[in-house]
């Protein structure tokens, strides 16, 4: 689904179709990786959808499109800069089909504010990370499919490390004073996302 609308908003960008097809394919080669049980097109999808509930609200939905396209495009376990690999591969990109240097700005800036998830100035930035939240305040049965989709992506950790790092991160989510920094996605999922980390905590 949301592939179809990334090449959409390339053609509307660039006539050059061999760089359209090359950046597509890409994208699906990226977040099809093996290993991708959590951060593959289907997250990418389901922060379209998130989004698009709030599109009377984002002021510039075509970066924001792209800050969705490239925000986890380069994804290594191992590594603590995903963030800015990804977004220095999408400041490049989107230099190449000529979109605006203000636009690129805000894209690369909307990909390092996902490592965080601090409140920004920026109100497409605030939706955007509350929408790649969105997953926290599901219902129990989507978190538990999460907590294990996350948890075999980091497979090759055995859980004397990998448990003291997944407590670490709940823990800061819990103390935030707001999880979600936008009223639309708080009133819909600040209570249920509580109750989920604080149940996976008590596991």
């Amino acid at each position: 689904m949301f592939v179809a609308f990334f090449k959409e908003e390339l053609e509307k960008l660039t006539a050059n179709h061999e760089l359209v097809d090359e950046l597509v394919s890409e994208l699906t080669r990226q977040y099809s990786k093996p290993g991708r049980f959590y951060h593959n097109l289907s997250h990418l999808d389901n922060l379209y959808v998130n989004l698009s509930l709030v599109g009377d609200r984002i002021y510039d939905k075509q970066t924001l499109l792209f800050s969705i396209a490239y925000h986890d495009i380069v994804y290594n376990t191992l590594k603590q800069n995903n963030e800015e690999k990804s977004a220095d591969l999408a400041v490049k990109r989107l230099k190449s089909i000529g979109l605006s240097q203000n636009q690129i700005s805000l894209c690369n800036e909307q990909i390092l504010a996902t490592k965080r998830h601090f409140i920004s100035e920026n109100s497409d930035t605030n939706y955007f990370t509350d929408a790649d939240l969105a997953i926290l305040g599901s219902d129990s049965g989507q978190y538990s499919a999460y907590t294990k989709a996350i948890r075999k992506e980091y497979s090759f950790y055995p859980d004397l490390l990998y448990k003291p790092g997944r407590k670490k991160v709940l823990e800061n989510f819990l103390a935030m004073p707001k999880i979600y920094k936008t009223d639309y996605f708080f009133d819909r999922f600040e209570e249920q996302a509580r109750i989920n980390i604080a149940a996976e905590l008590n596991e």
